[in-house]
């Protein structure tokens, strides 16, 4: 299923884990003894419905990165896929795209994301507050076709507590490895019953710089794509820049029994993809939401919620002359309900109805334009509910939801027939088609003695193809492919079972999970080893790639283990996870991250803090049959210190961040081959910076 760890590589990582020194820089106003947490915290674990790792605090200002599959890439059981430095998702247990779910404020992220993986999240990870990963019957509040899980990035735009005085946070950076510069600021006040809330930020970086040479070495490319400049660059690697801006605003009325609220956001991005062809994308995204709460509604009930987003997203695909190549735009409007009763003979919990309507349309611009994607509308209409009991040292959950998905492409719409250089021409008929998806999942959890317990956890979820995956027929650029869908896709059902184990209490913590996620008529993107041939238009040489579907299994395994000596300021934590997908008839499946291992060590005092990080990832070569590789192994350590003050009214903490301190070669296996073969992640590099909080 996964490789054994081997012996120079355990005695690498105690190596390191014993003399790393510092890391990454966190917030420390204060000197309480310093607690390194684990996944299965003790918040974490009082609810097995509360999502599975929450990031907050300075423990996320300690990881925060430009993008949000940057700040999680090294979580438990988290990777994150690297379209340069502009676009980056998360990869959850091996599963990534439309299986991964991203949310702002429990409601859809409204962007295209989740289609490839050159779109960028529609999201700035300077505003946010807390980070939430959702798995199992806790992810079913929010969505039916999650297999992997759901990312929640919340935010303080829409205020729930009127603050007592004005408070505020502004900071500002430089790295080194890109000259890049950042700055944030963000200001909560109020007025009588009012409460409100501004931020804004801007994150600039230039081309970045890679070690070594950007072609991956013997085992990647052999003989370069026809038509490809793959020119072997050293030093920074075109097309790895990105700058991105956003400004947010919100006002809520905040009375004794709930709130209301509005917000408002525009966000502005322009990253390149590190492609040999090259290429850029400029991304834009308004956002409106509303939210309210009811506090104790009416007898029976702790509360009623109902929140609402509409996003208006686009972006262009520019190719390597600066010209614009295609356009993609989707409208997006959600709805959810939910109302929470009072426990009733044990059991406690949520239910309620989720309604969302998203219109995309992507279209190849200049000459002879045509749709990539047709103009499809999508709707959702969902049913939801949610239970957890408690009975003495036992814990159980349930899930119940229940999803119609219709799928309304332009009927009209006329696409363009392409000959291939090898194999049949390409087509497409467009249909409207309509998913009932039933989802549900149970889990237990028994605590055996105090602080201890173990669970076990069952999750059907059903998932209905994207409007891409069904009815795409056109070159991306941005990926140097032809993507062609499949209107006869039906839908894909994932079954997981997982075992866990776990402590919460004590200066010793853990977590260690084993789990098995068989999947029916698994969805994914089959390269026929055809190519386009146009006459040396746009797309012309692209690989043909089509949506297909085929029994799979995804098995994994990951633990970890934290310990805190209080009484010296010091905390300490190892962690390592596996996992690897196949094909039921044989084959592996694409884009499979590899094992690895990691260690952290943190010390506290005075308002010093000091820490590392190291984390090994071994060589993955269990890739599928149109893949090259192997991706590398690599080994990552970073570093950093920071010192705070109080001065006056303001918390001023200095830091300095050594990242991929060995300056090693790091390519993602999670990546598209048409760039982990190309574009190394950055080299090493030193961030300094300030933040004050008042």
């Amino acid at each position: 299923m996964f490789q054994i760890i081997k012996p120079l590589a355990k005695r690498r990582l105690i190596y390191i884990f014993v003399s790393g020194l510092i890391s990454t820089s966190a917030l420390a106003q204060s000197d309480p003894p310093l607690e390194i947490t684990a996944t299965g915290s003790q918040e974490a674990t009082q609810s097995i419905l509360t999502p599975t790792k929450i990031l907050q605090g300075d423990e996320l200002l300690n990881k925060l990165g430009a993008t949000l599959g940057a700040t999680l890439a090294n979580e438990l059981g988290v990777s994150a896929t690297g379209y340069g430095a502009g676009s980056s998702r998360p990869v959850i247990r091996g599963l990534e795209g439309s299986r991964v779910q991203i949310l702002q404020n429990g409601l859809s992220v409204g962007d295209v994301s989740n289609i490839s993986q050159d779109h960028a999240v529609g999201n700035n990870m300077q505003n946010a507050r807390q980070v939430e990963i959702l798995r199992g019957a806790a992810a079913l509040l929010y969505g039916s076709g999650s297999s992997g899980g759901l990312v929640n990035v919340v935010n303080d735009r829409i205020l729930t507590n009127l603050p007592d005085r004005p408070t505020g946070a502004v900071s500002t950076s430089y790295e080194t490895v890109n000259n890049g510069r950042a700055g944030s600021v963000g200001v909560d006040g109020a007025f009588g019953s009012v409460a409100v809330h501004v931020d804004t930020a801007i994150n600039n970086a230039n081309n970045y710089t890679i070690p070594g040479g950007s072609i991956q070495p013997p085992g990647g490319w052999t003989v370069p794509p026809d038509g490809v400049d793959a020119t072997n660059y050293t030093g920074k690697l075109p097309n790895t820049f990105s700058n991105q801006n956003n400004l947010g605003a919100g006002v809520s009325y905040i009375g004794q029994y709930g709130y209301t609220g509005v917000s408002v956001e525009r966000l502005n991005n322009n990253y390149g993809i590190p492609t040999p062809e090259g290429g850029s994308i400029n991304q834009s995204q308004n956002r409106y939401d509303l939210q309210h709460q009811t506090r104790d509604p009416f007898a029976g009930f702790s509360s009623f919620k109902f929140s609402a987003a509409n996003s208006n997203y686009n972006h262009t695909e520019f190719n390597n002359a600066g010209e614009a190549a295609s356009q993609w735009k989707n409208i997006a409007n959600e709805a959810r309900l939910e109302l929470a009763h009072n426990p009733i003979a044990g059991w406690k919990g949520t239910f309620g109805a989720q309604f969302s309507a998203a219109s995309l349309n992507a279209t190849e611009v200049g000459a002879g334009s045509y749709a990539i994607v047709p103009p499809t509308k999508t709707n959702s209409n969902a049913l939801f509910w949610i239970e957890e009991g408690k009975w003495k040292s036992l814990q159980g959950s349930l899930g119940l939801r229940y999803n119609n998905v219709a799928q309304k492409p332009n009927l009209g719409t006329e696409l363009e027939v392409q000959d291939t250089t090898s194999g049949p021409t390409p087509g497409i008929t467009l249909e409207n088609r309509n998913f009932n998806l039933a989802s549900y999942s149970a889990g237990g959890l028994w605590n055996f003695m105090q602080g201890h317990g173990a669970g076990v956890a069952y999750t059907v979820s059903q998932r209905a193809p994207s409007a891409q995956e069904l009815y795409s027929y056109g070159a991306h650029e941005s990926t140097a492919t032809f993507d062609i869908g499949n209107p006869n896709l039906t839908k894909e059902a994932s079954h997981n079972l997982e075992f866990n184990i776990q402590k919460t209490s004590g200066l010793m913590r853990g977590k260690a999970s084993v789990y098995a996620n068989r999947f029916n008529n698994y969805i994914y993107g089959y390269y026929t080893g055809a190519a386009i041939n146009n006459g040396g238009q746009e797309g012309d040489g692209f690989s043909v790639v089509t949506a297909q579907q085929a029994a799979a299994t995804i098995k994994g395994i990951e633990g970890e283990l934290t310990y805190n000596w209080r009484q010296h300021g010091v905390g300490g934590r190892i962690f390592g996870d596996a996992s690897q997908g196949a094909f039921d008839a044989g084959g592996n499946l694409p884009l499979q991250p590899a094992p690895r291992l990691g260690a952290e060590i943190a010390h506290q005092h005075n308002g010093w803090l000091t820490n590392a990080s190291y984390i090994y990832s071994y060589q993955q070569n269990r890739l599928a049959t149109w893949e090259q590789g192997p991706a590398p192994s690599y080994n990552l350590l970073n570093a950093g210190i920071s010192y705070t003050e109080r001065v006056k009214d303001v918390n001023w903490t200095v830091y300095m961040n050594l990242k991929n301190l060995l300056n090693e070669q790091i390519r993602y296996a999670t990546t598209p081959m048409a760039v982990r073969l190309y574009a190394p992640q950055p080299g090493r590099s030193l961030m300094v910076g300030l933040r004050g909080t008042f």
